[in-house]
């Protein structure tokens, strides 16, 4: 099995299902392993949400399927206060692609197996010792590799990136460059001091962003600079108001409200 440092801190952990007995099952097979710290477990979505901002868990086992908050309500929720490690658990294999997409690390069909769960767990670890090897810088450059050639990326030049399946378009300027990452592992990478999240699958530098509009519907739009626009999500609507009020406290000159 991996392992962390013994100097490590217990891993915490957060078991999310609607099923008592499931999450009773995930909670034994954990209490296995010595490294393992707090297990919390809920039983709904949004509880999920209060207990993760609050807990900040290391490995989330997360159900798919819950009542009114679904397990991928949560991580869209949560955007960038998602948990470096989330295992989907689910009897249900039809959702296997979309997990991936919105940056699981692994997907866990029931009924499994002890040896098959450790697998998954192992993989959680793995993750959390290379977060915490890495530096806790946000990225300045990313790397991107297509037919044999490596292409260095400067981050403040992006103007915003999109989610296509297992990857992710990265646009800049008139160019768009293809990389294998998914939207949550970037904005891990970028951070939130210069990119916010205002679609489940659109990323968007503020300092790109010249105005917020009202379309039809009463509907939102994302103008950039560019003259492109970007559909706004209403879950994500308020959260980029508020950055966007904080900027212009700052530089009311090159952000405008329409």
């Amino acid at each position: 099995m991996a392992s962390i440092d013994n100097r490590s801190p217990p891993v915490g952990v957060l078991v999310v299902d609607d099923e008592e007995l499931a999450r009773r099952n995930v909670t034994l097979l954990l209490r296995r392993d010595p490294s393992i710290g707090a297990v919390t477990e809920c039983e709904t979505g949004a509880e999920a949400i209060h207990q993760i901002r609050i807990l900040k868990p290391d490995i989330v086992f997360l159900d798919v399927q819950m009542p009114q908050c679904d397990g991928f309500d949560v991580l869209e929720r949560l955007g960038c206060d998602a948990p470096p490690a989330v295992i989907f658990v689910t009897a249900y294999d039809e959702y296997a692609l979309r997990a991936f997409e919105v940056g699981a690390l692994d997907y866990l069909l029931k009924p499994f197996d002890d040896a098959r769960f450790a697998r998954a767990l192992d993989r959680a670890k793995e993750k959390l010792a290379h977060v915490t090897r890495a530096s806790l810088r946000t990225a300045e450059r990313l790397v991107i590799k297509s037919h044999g050639r490596v292409q260095f990326v400067n981050v403040a030049e992006i103007d915003w990136i999109e989610a296509v399946g297992y990857y992710a378009c990265l646009h800049i300027g008139g160019e768009t460059h293809i990389i294998r990452r998914t939207l949550v592992e970037l904005m891990r990478d970028l951070g939130s001091e210069s990119f916010v999240r205002i679609h489940r699958s659109i990323i968007v530098n503020l300092n790109r962003i010249h105005a917020i509009e009202v379309t039809s519907g009463d509907n939102y739009e994302a103008v950039l600079n560019s003259k492109i626009r970007l559909r706004l999500s209403r879950r994500f609507r308020v959260a980029l108001q508020k950055r966007l009020g904080m900027l212009a406290e700052r530089d009311t000159e090159n952000i405008g409200y329409k």
